[in-house]
């Protein structure tokens, strides 16, 4: 029988997490991705306890724990020095925790578990795709690799590569637009100003925000990390640190907001003080009717970008893969993939939990970015009363922890992290 072979469009965590699914189950992927050499770029990130239950399943969660720094709970305090967000993992599961990491430390991690499978993956770098056409018994890509036109069948496309993905079928997208505001961002050792467990931001209204976020190490070095996040209009990004918004009136605004961020953030003044040294982040709201049908599947960012505020990103694209891999196999009767199911059973697992955090990124992302005038004083009002309530700190622990799969209902961790292939 012949073996079936699936491409991957994309090689970030979506695209490198479904190729090893795919490789545990002996199916042939093709792994494509745009640029010459995997080397990521970007601030660090959380791995939520669902994004931990993926790493689990794929067997390189111990890998990722050398590199990365455990993470108990969140922590946001206003101007006024109240602490408004307490939400620690705990309050979910006593045994949850999550991890800040590097995003070349992620890719690392999985690039270094996707090698084992060189007989299943083969890795195609510099190659861009401009088409795919859908046909009744295969699918085809049609693109660029040095200049040179390219073309290859395969059984099954999988759509990977981004939220500004030009690939996915258009007729499936909903809504597909950019964030107003985005971010600056730098890494730099880690802060021990605070405590270095704990993802910390401050706000004041919903105009200001900043986020000190614990980062791990890169491969090879000993050197802890943080990322510092500083929230802006996006139209405003490229005058951070210049004339405009001066470094000296950036420290006179938080000392003003909060003296033991700006005396921390002036200690470590020559490695940020420069635009140059910063990078920026523009971030687009995707909303899919469908993320599969045929021979076609989009995921990771390509099927739900959306505000970062939830901290979901990476987690929802390893769910995606776990999901994709389930689907797969449960699809799979005798050597055969029958794709109506396969799309019904992963439609099952990922589209009600992608609608709640979808949902609820766009109702609290104005609350923490916005020039309205009333939404900082709603969201505080409303969280202190919140957080009075213990089922409402667990239900915003488990949210946070990336496991809710409706308003009512949750994903269960070791259903994830468990989960096996038949052999």
């Amino acid at each position: 029988m012949k073996k079936r072979h699936i491409a991957i469009i994309g090689a970030g965590t979506a695209g490198i997490a479904t190729a090893i699914l795919l490789a545990q189950q002996n199916i042939k992927v093709s792994l494509f991705e745009k640029v010459e050499q995997l080397s990521p770029v970007g601030a660090g990130l959380l791995l939520q306890p669902s994004g931990l239950a993926v790493f689990e399943h794929l067997g390189v969660l111990e890998h990722a724990l050398s590199l990365t720094r455990i993470v108990t709970g969140l922590e946001g305090q206003l101007a006024n020095g109240k602490l408004l967000v307490n939400s620690h993992y705990q309050q979910a599961q006593d045994d949850f925790y999550g991890l800040g990491i590097h995003r070349a430390s992620l890719t690392h991690v999985l690039e270094s578990k996707a090698h084992a499978f060189s007989e299943q993956i083969s890795w195609y770098l510099g190659y861009e795709i401009f088409k795919i056409n859908e046909y009744s018994n295969h699918v085809t890509l049609e693109g660029q690799f040095k200049q040179q036109h390219f073309s290859a069948h395969f059984d099954l496309v999988i759509i990977a590569n981004g939220a500004r993905s030009h690939l996915r079928p258009e007729s499936w997208v909903k809504i597909n637009k950019p964030y107003p505001w985005g971010a600056k961002w730098i890494i730099v050792p880690e802060c021990e100003k605070f405590e270095t467990h704990i993802l910390h931001q401050f706000y004041d209204r919903s105009q200001t925000m900043m986020g000190i976020m614990p980062t791990g190490k890169v491969p090879h070095s000993d050197q802890a990390l943080s990322s510092i996040f500083w929230s802006i209009p996006s139209h405003q990004l490229d005058q951070f640190l210049t004339k405009q918004y001066s470094f000296e009136t950036w420290l006179f605004d938080l000392n003003q907001r909060w003296p033991k961020v700006a005396e921390w953030i002036e200690s470590i003044k020559p490695q940020i003080e420069h635009p140059e040294q910063w990078l920026s982040a523009h971030y687009r709201d995707v909303v899919m009717s469908k993320f599969g049908s045929g021979r076609i599947g989009v995921i990771g960012d390509a099927a739900h970008a959306m505000s970062p505020q939830l901290g979901q990103g990476a987690n929802m694209a390893l769910l995606d893969a776990w999901a994709l891999g389930q689907s797969i196999q449960a699809a799979t009767q005798h050597g055969a993939l029958n794709l109506s199911h396969l799309w019904q059973d992963y439609h099952q697992h990922r589209l009600s939990s992608t609608n709640f955090y979808q949902f609820f990124s766009r109702l609290l992302t104005p609350l923490y970015q916005s020039h309205a005038s009333w939404t900082g004083p709603l969201r505080d009002l409303s969280f202190s009363m919140m957080y009075q309530f213990p089922y409402f700190r667990k239900e915003m622990a488990i949210t946070i922890s990336g496991l809710k799969s409706g308003l009512f209902s949750n994903m269960k961790y070791q259903d994830i992290a468990q989960s096996s292939f038949k052999k």
